[in-house]
């Protein structure tokens, strides 16, 4: 579980870094226009859920903090929920970075937030709405992608 978990991380890390540090390059949209890319990281989710998809569904279905604490404490459980949160921050922090393009708000303040989101995504996705709302939308800007 260890690899897998090691692996989550490293799966959306890249994507991450086109958005930081080369949010301009042209290569950094059409990669990131996939709209698989954040998907990748359900590569290692899926086995594992699949694996132990009964006490997954019994933890989410019906919560419980003991239950979701017995989960979270097997390393299994532990990479269940990683993987699923780190596919869910790069689904943001895709959504983020196109809409961030889109509305003209420039990298200087954008990779601080994008890097916020990584680590605290509610952090992340606050500041981005306070920024979001004083910026101005582009005419031209489409979300599309």
């Amino acid at each position: 579980m260890t690899v897998a978990f090691n692996w989550t991380f490293l799966i959306a890390a890249p994507f991450w870094a086109l958005m930081i540090f080369l949010p301009a390059w042209r290569w950094t949209r059409r990669v990131l226009a996939s709209p698989w890319v954040p998907l990748l990281p359900l590569l290692v989710y899926f086995p594992i859920a699949l694996a132990h998809f009964g006490e997954l569904w019994r933890v989410v279905s019906t919560p419980d903090l003991a239950e979701l604490q017995a989960f979270l404490a097997q390393p299994y459980g532990a990479a269940t929920i990683w993987a699923h949160l780190i596919a869910f921050d790069l689904f943001l922090g895709r959504w983020m970075y196109f809409d961030g393009q889109a509305r003209g708000i420039r990298p200087l303040i954008m990779s601080p937030i994008l890097v916020l989101t990584i680590f605290l995504s509610p952090f992340g996705i606050v500041a981005f709405l306070a920024v979001r709302s004083a910026s101005v939308r582009r005419p031209e800007a489409s979300l599309t992608a």
